[in-house]
């Protein structure tokens, strides 16, 4: 009654397709880091919710609920510390390709030519001097 038939000849399709990702994965300790921020954060999140209806319901155990709520809230923005410090790591520890920009780029070329430019002609004159002859000026 509900079966699904493919016309004769059709060619079979895939369950999936693949598509290529928009990002590069987060190197393992990153990782890592992020995914116990969040659940530290998720927890974070429930214990305040109980602290807050607890205390809307003037429970006996609301004040402890707090107090864990803003120990939660510290654990929380520790975790999240330490995904940013560990991403910084990574990032220093095993080379992050820098692109600067056109400016800064032109302006270092400029430098660079310049210092070769100098340490040719210290060259040169040092070279002359040792024939013993006068620079040409």
């Amino acid at each position: 009654m509900f079966e699904e038939t493919e016309p004769e000849g059709a060619p079979e399709r895939p369950l999936w397709t693949e598509v290529p990702a928009r990002h590069t994965r987060l190197p393992d300790p990153v990782r890592t880091a992020a995914v116990r921020a969040g659940l530290v954060v998720a927890v974070t999140v429930l214990l305040a919710v109980v602290a807050f209806l607890l205390t809307m319901a003037k429970a006996l155990f609301a004040f402890p609920a707090v107090i864990a709520a803003v120990a939660g809230i510290v654990a929380a923005t520790w975790a999240v510390l330490d995904v940013w410090v560990t991403r910084q790591v990574w990032n220093q520890r095993h080379g992050v390709v820098s692109e600067p920009s056109s400016t800064a780029r032109r302006l270092r070329r400029e430098r660079r030519q310049a210092r070769r430019q100098e340490r040719a002609a210290g060259r040169e004159l040092r070279r002359i001097r040792r024939r013993g002859g006068q620079p040409a000026m």
